[in-house]
């Protein structure tokens, strides 16, 4: 009998350690995916300002969000200042952000998305020809995919949420 609550106790400590740990590592942020394995993808190319490729690849080493948004989208209105301010955030000083359109806006028409917005820390990418946005299986904007220093997808944020959220900053710090 004495042996059986042992083990009990034991159990239950294992239990309680086991859903503490876990409940550490996914943020209580209801849009966020996590990849149970690491997503690779062979070349990861978008297009900045002057039509000139940008590989995620050579942003290896670093943390790596890229935004998928377009002007006609209102929760991409919504969540884009967070993202500005995440970009300057102190205590993510290893982040390169970069917000893709996807809506087959012109550059005049973004430049005056990120103007109206008050985006300043922030530069316009686009989507390119073969459309990235399908290649990673986008559901709709704005999605966020999250890249670890590997330059490997780890999670994916599905939709809106506050970038500055300190639940969120402190979850995507021990990647940084």
């Amino acid at each position: 009998n004495y042996l059986y609550l042992l083990n009990m106790r034991f159990l239950i400590i294992f239990i309680f350690f086991i859903s503490s740990v876990m409940a550490n590592e996914v943020p209580k942020i209801k849009n966020i995916v996590i990849n149970k394995e690491l997503k690779t993808y062979d070349s990861i190319v978008f297009l900045d300002i002057n039509e000139e490729a940008v590989k995620l690849s050579d942003y290896k080493g670093s943390l790596v969000l890229l935004n998928f948004w377009a002007t006609w989208c209102e929760p991409c209105k919504e969540e884009m200042p967070s993202l500005d301010a995440l970009k300057v955030n102190p205590d993510l000083n290893n982040i390169n952000i970069f917000p893709i359109n996807v809506g087959k806006d012109n550059l005049k028409k973004s430049k005056k998305f990120f103007k109206n917005l008050n985006i300043e820390n922030l530069n316009i990418y686009f989507d390119n020809k073969t459309t990235l946005a399908k290649d990673l299986s986008l559901r709709g904007v704005p999605t966020t995919i999250l890249f670890n220093k590997e330059g490997k997808e780890f999670a994916r944020v599905i939709g809106s949420i506050n970038f500055e959220d300190i639940e969120f900053i402190q979850w995507i710090k021990k990647y940084n």
